[in-house]
């Protein structure tokens, strides 16, 4: 795979994300469901955003593991929450963090819900390609 980012705007340094990303050759593209805090059992993380996104990253690691791709192959991830107010007080640094820690350049949208199911707060659905 051969991927290019497009960022023609200044700006775009301090957004953790691309205008663009071209990927030419793909071995494979991976379209993932919207993950969030649910645990193996099926059952919904009743905590703040916080410790929902920590979970909410968990399964979308372990769902891209399990089918043979690399985080680092997220080419688009939108974030769906019910406050983005709250996510960036409270959410801003450890999304910062995972996003470098996994080598992610990605297109994405941050988008506020009126509501996530099981009253959830936050979610992300990702695109990834080898």
């Amino acid at each position: 795979m051969e991927k290019r980012t497009i960022d023609p705007w200044a700006w775009g340094k301090n957004t953790n994300s691309v205008q663009a990303v071209e990927i030419r050759q793909p071995s494979g593209t991976l379209y993932c469901s919207g993950q969030a805090a649910i645990d193996a059992n099926g059952a919904p993380l009743a905590a703040a955003m916080r410790e929902q996104l920590t979970q909410t990253f968990h399964n979308l690691e372990q769902l891209i593991g399990e089918a043979g791709y690399a985080c680092s192959g997220i080419v688009r991830l939108n974030v769906y929450t019910t406050s983005t107010t709250d996510f960036f007080a409270t959410c801003g640094d450890l999304y910062q963090e995972w996003i470098a820690e996994h080598d992610v350049r990605q297109a994405t949208s941050l988008i506020e819900v009126k509501g996530l199911f099981a009253g959830l707060t936050i979610e992300l659905e990702a695109t990834v390609v080898k």
